[in-house]
């Protein structure tokens, strides 16, 4: 009980329990996170190898999709080690630095995530409104220019939220209830005014994952809406097919990415419900990317094919 008024001055470690209530049952649910990591890794490791490899697919979704493909290992090697380590051999603890560090590294990834697939809905609005100006307006130089505005836009405001806590020197616990250092269970470890961190993080918040889906849904209804005009049923079919996969990743990554922000700060659900919910949110996106693209096109089902038969023949 003498421990409830201790306030710790600029910690040097964290300790990470990992989910509340479920300690004792983290060690098998480590084997399903486990599984979807693997499962990530395989398949955007695989869309790695096979786009730079086939040329037909050296156009902008594809391009755009390598870039996604590349952020998600980022996004499961930011979160997956600490994590498995804290389930299965009980690693709590973690340097107050590391734990920044993996803090920014992960919602940076994420803030990626959403501006690659607003350039994903830019692409898809291009191809089915002006189809004949597709390839002239965007250029690979244009690409480019497009992945670089992204990440910088992600390193610059996600960079202030490690930098806003380190202005915090007094803290109340070091002991983070979650499975990673996510940013508001850091901030609400201070003892000190946190109103500036909590208004930079729901600024960070809606000027990224809020400004990218207001203009994806601006982009569909504008291309829905081209689609309807067309008067070949054939062509309408065409033309939602080229977008389904898409909306399939904008919905489950926006869907869960809302309800985990909002949940941490003005809900009122089960602590572990929340954080397994989070860590859903954060591993299944980059598991079901490369399982969605891969299965409406037809190149990479051939290609990922042949990798697996010859495998499977030089090891006859």
């Amino acid at each position: 009980m003498a421990s409830i008024n201790m306030s710790y001055l600029n910690p040097r470690t964290v300790i990470l329990i990992g989910i509340p209530g479920l300690q004792h049952m983290q060690f098998w649910i480590g084997f399903p996170f486990c599984a979807v990591c693997l499962v990530a890794l395989l398949g955007n490791i695989i869309l790695l190898i096979i786009i730079p490899m086939e040329r037909s697919l050296h156009q902008p979704m594809y391009i755009f999709l390598a870039v996604l493909a590349a952020t998600d290992i980022g996004l499961c090697a930011a979160i997956a080690p600490k994590m498995l380590a804290i389930f299965w051999f009980r690693s709590y603890s973690m340097a107050f630095d590391t734990c920044l560090a993996q803090l920014f590294f992960i919602h940076a990834l994420q803030c990626m995530e959403s501006g690659i697939l607003l350039a994903m809905a830019f692409d898809r609005y291009i191809a089915v409104c002006d189809p004949l100006r597709h390839t002239s307006i965007l250029t690979p130089s244009i690409l480019g220019r497009m992945v670089v505005i992204v990440a910088i836009r992600a390193t610059v405001l996600v960079g202030l939220l490690p930098i806003l806590i380190k202005r915090l020197h007094l803290f109340h616990s070091t002991i983070i209830a979650h499975s990673y250092c996510e940013h508001m269970a850091v901030v609400k470890l201070a003892a000190e005014d946190t109103h500036v961190n909590k208004t930079c993080g729901l600024f960070v918040g809606f000027t990224i994952l809020g400004f990218d889906m207001i203009f994806i849904l601006i982009s569909y209804i504008l291309i829905f809406q081209a689609v309807l005009c067309l008067h070949q049923k054939e062509a309408r079919l065409k033309a939602f097919n080229t977008c389904t996969a898409h909306i399939f990743v904008f919905l489950e990554f926006y869907i869960l990415a809302f309800f985990s922000f909002f949940s941490h700060r003005f809900g009122h659900i089960v602590p572990s419900t929340h954080i397994l919910l989070s860590t859903i949110y954060l591993l299944v996106p980059p598991a079901l990317n490369p399982i969605v693209y891969g299965v409406k096109n037809k190149i990479i089902r051939k290609r990922v094919a042949q990798i697996f038969l010859l495998n499977h023949g030089s090891q006859q």
